[in-house]
């Protein structure tokens, strides 16, 4: 019988503030916990419709002092930004932590795919990106893309980690404080 792989506690939850149409660079938020306890935020900018999210998620969570304890990096959603997509199978591989997309709506990928292909540049390559990741699964209430992390443990994951409302608690104080630092104040649901 294999061994019982440990818990994963310590994560990373990754959201970007809201944006206008003025902004060229957008803050990206990460809240780090241990289990449901924040225990510290990170911030980087990306570029509104860019090409650098997946290498300042990678900064990001390199060079937090909670670098060598974060055991796995949620994103929600696969773009920031608008569509700044980020290459999960590359944050995976460089970083070596289970990456974890997590949505609460099933993604309209044909919207996706018309729009990164008509009105982005590079929209070709941002949209296999996108195709790369996989379909989303439905897990736990929400909807996953996942990479390094194996569908029972991505549950067991999701179910411990989300206390208030439908997303794990990183993601959840990801939002609102993106939110807050976005727009001066935290709003919507998270």
């Amino acid at each position: 019988m294999g061994a019982v792989p440990r818990r994963i506690s310590n994560i990373i939850g990754i959201d970007d503030a809201p944006f206008t149409r003025r902004d060229r660079r957008v803050a990206l938020i990460g809240a780090v916990f241990s289990r449901t306890r924040l225990d510290g935020v990170v911030i980087r900018h990306v570029h509104r419709d860019g090409a650098d999210a997946t290498q300042q998620i990678l900064s990001m969570v390199g060079s937090t002092p909670f670098a060598e304890h974060i055991r796995a990096v949620l994103l929600q959603g696969i773009t920031v930004a608008g569509f700044n997509v980020i290459d999960v199978h590359e944050l995976h591989q460089t970083c070596g932590l289970p990456v974890l997309v997590v949505a609460r709506r099933r993604p309209n990928l044909q919207r996706v795919r018309s729009a990164l292909l008509s009105h982005v540049s590079d929209g070709a390559r941002k949209w296999s990106l996108i195709e790369r990741a996989g379909p989303s699964e439905p897990l736990a209430g929400v909807f996953v893309q996942r990479v390094g992390l194996q569908t029972s443990a991505a549950e067991r994951l999701l179910r411990e980690l989300t206390v208030h409302g439908a997303l794990p608690e990183a993601l959840r104080i990801a939002h609102l404080i993106a939110g807050a630092v976005g727009s001066g104040t935290s709003h919507g649901r998270a």
